[in-house]
């Protein structure tokens, strides 16, 4: 299937490593421009130089996404500089699991708020692209109660609801935005790398929650957001995709 991704442009927070590297590459493999941001200077030129291979246009710069005129005004040099935006994918976590007050500020400024910048400071490029997608990438955790429950969890889940309202409220000016909910995923450097290292208990004991006994690889989750994003699901929107492998047991009307 040809996704129609040739020659659009998109943006991707957090997409020197894991998931949203993974998004980027697979839509640089499509023939997308591509800007990536995070906050590491040596992972993020690593990864433009992975991206470059693929014979893409590759800007990439260090950002914090919870710096609201740093995010801002990295979008708009961005749109400025490729003539326009047809992506959006907001991917950044704080990945703060933790009761206290910071851990809830920080999931509220880098997961909630970062991606309502990235959305707000995009849209003047959006409206004008024909072909708009917003993706956001929330979790599994922010459909049902886990050991990431609090500040997390109700910030995936206030993504969910934020992508869904987007939708309806854009359909008229043809942006799409669906989001994503990946079930526990593995790479090298990743969460879940760390706590196998780190807590093996924790890691056995979600490891075995699975029933296809193992965990995403972040190639997975991003070919589901790159097909939302492409203009192959022209007609998919305020969707929310669950990506793990029978891991939650809700079921999604």
């Amino acid at each position: 299937m040809d996704l129609g991704l040739r020659g659009l442009k998109a943006i991707i927070t957090g997409g020197s490593k894991g998931i949203g590297l993974a998004i980027a590459d697979t839509l640089a493999a499509e023939g997308c421009d591509i800007a990536i941001c995070a906050r590491n200077p040596a992972d993020l030129e690593a990864a433009a130089e992975k991206l470059r291979g693929r014979g893409t246009t590759v800007l990439a710069r260090a950002v914090d996404v919870a710096d609201a005129a740093a995010l801002k005004g990295w979008v708009a040099e961005v749109g400025a500089e490729f003539g326009g935006l047809d992506i959006v994918v907001a991917n950044v976590s704080a990945l703060s699991i933790g009761a206290d007050e910071e851990s809830w500020n920080k999931e509220f400024q880098t997961d909630m708020m970062g991606t309502v910048r990235l959305v707000e400071a995009a849209m003047p490029f959006l409206e004008k692209s024909g072909k708009a997608s917003i993706v956001t990438i929330s979790s599994v955790s922010g459909r049902e109660i886990d050991f990431a429950a609090g500040p997390y969890g109700v910030f995936k889940a206030a993504i969910i609801h934020y992508t869904q309202g987007l939708a309806f409220q854009l359909a008229g000016k043809n942006i799409r935005a669906n989001s994503v909910s990946p079930g526990n995923t593995y790479f090298a450097g990743g969460v879940w790398d760390q706590i196998e290292k780190g807590n093996p208990e924790l890691f056995a004991a979600s490891l075995a929650l699975n029933p296809t006994g193992r965990m995403a690889t972040p190639q997975e989750i991003a070919n589901g957001a790159v097909f939302l994003a492409s203009p192959a699901a022209s007609f998919i929107t305020g969707s929310n995709l669950v990506i793990d492998g029978a891991l939650t047991r809700g079921v999604q009307f």
